[in-house]
């Protein structure tokens, strides 16, 4: 077997052993093996974290989640993403009969084989989803949950072509690569600080001997940034939250508020109408989210009634009155759980399952509610306008 996708690097006394994998190899897997059986390394370094180690280990998970206290602790976003990349790799494994991470899960057999101590030196997901988020604007963020969420399922196939460029990259930059052209500052979070952090677990892994198994594109990466000493704790920060959409989120409801009140004051109907204009474009805005989502009948009324209110308060939410709403009525079963992986194969089997519905609810009626709000929002200042 070609060794041209192995890197040997001597850092601080340690051997450190980088195998280039490609995540949709059925050889990838067998070096991974052969390397780690004949090197018998002290370490052997996977690049996931904690929450994919445990995936990948029990593909059962899923039915353990709480799809109310998902919406409650405002996952629903970054558990729907998580699902949408997952459907990628089930329909890779689908369509080629490949089993997409086979290669790290070989690490974890073969290191338990020969004694070695598991490392998963990959940053956490969350962390790596909020620092992209953080760098993204409100237009940035509809774009980029819009298309991971649906240009995923875009095709029912992927080309030989396609195949072969994500080989050379792991799965989540495979699904997002196409929006680091977009937005440039992703590669930083996705890709640079991937590197950096994996580098500096790698480099402090314990014993002499290590051998890490990384996606191919991360080893120039991780050959440059190995020689530095990379800050764990900084690369791990889940970057503040900027003061701006807080002072826009209640600078906007207090100034509809206090529009609409001196309305009524000085003309009545004017108000009359703001107020009708404000709950007509919020509510309806968030209804249409929901109905597009293909929610309940009585999650669509939610939505409506919510929305006015919620958008009045940066800290509600109209899409968790309709999420909880759907779960209510329309609650997942453990066949849905049980059915989740198959289910994301295809966009109706998405829209099918009890469970991405009720995500995609919250997160589409969150999206058309936050749209509504602007609108509305500017309706009720050029009312003001037209009446003074």
């Amino acid at each position: 077997m070609s060794e041209d996708n192995i890197t040997r690097l001597h850092v601080d006394g340690k051997e450190i052993i980088l195998i280039g994998t490609a995540h949709v190899s059925r050889q990838s897997a067998e070096q991974v093996k052969e390397v780690i059986e004949r090197e018998r390394p002290d370490s052997v370094c996977i690049e996931l974290d904690e929450q994919r180690f445990q995936s990948v280990m029990d593909s059962n998970k899923w039915k353990e989640t709480d799809i109310f206290k998902v919406i409650k602790d405002k996952k629903a976003t970054l558990l729907l993403m998580n699902l949408a990349i997952s459907s990628f790799q089930n329909r890779m494994a689908k369509q080629f009969d490949i089993k997409p991470g086979q290669e790290m899960i070989q690490g974890i057999e073969s290191a338990k084989e020969t004694g070695a101590e598991i490392v998963l030196a990959d940053r956490n997901i969350q962390i790596t989803f909020s620092r992209i988020w953080h760098n993204l604007g409100f237009m940035g963020k509809a774009q980029l949950l819009n298309g991971v969420i649906f240009s995923i399922f875009s095709k029912d196939t992927i080309s030989e072509e396609e195949l072969e460029n994500m080989k050379k990259q792991d799965t989540l930059n495979a699904v997002l690569a196409e929006f680091t052209t977009s937005f440039p500052k992703l590669k930083t979070p996705l890709i640079d600080e991937r590197d950096q952090y994996l580098a500096q677990k790698i480099k402090e892994a314990p014993g002499d001997k290590v051998v890490a198994v990384l996606g191919a594109a991360h080893v120039p990466g991780i050959t440059k940034e190995i020689y530095k000493e990379q800050d764990l704790a900084a690369l791990s920060e889940v970057p503040p939250k900027s003061i701006i959409p807080k002072i826009i989120g209640w600078t906007l409801p207090i100034l509809v508020v206090a529009l609409i009140i001196v309305t009524f004051f000085v003309n009545p109907t004017a108000g009359f109408d703001q107020a009708l204009s404000w709950i007509l474009w919020t509510g309806g805005m968030a209804a249409i989210g929901a109905a597009v989502a293909l929610a309940h009948p009585l999650a669509i009324v939610s939505a409506f009634f919510a929305a006015p209110i919620t958008a009045l308060h940066p800290i509600l939410a109209s899409g968790w009155v309709s999420g909880l709403v759907q779960a209510f009525v329309r609650r997942p079963t453990i066949a849905d759980f049980e059915t989740l992986s198959e289910d994301v194969f295809t966009i109706k089997g998405f829209w099918k399952n009890k469970v991405t519905r009720i995500l995609l609810v919250v997160v589409l009626t969150n999206l058309f509610g936050s749209l509504g709000t602007f609108i509305g929002g500017a309706d009720v200042i050029r009312l003001f306008f037209n009446n003074f």
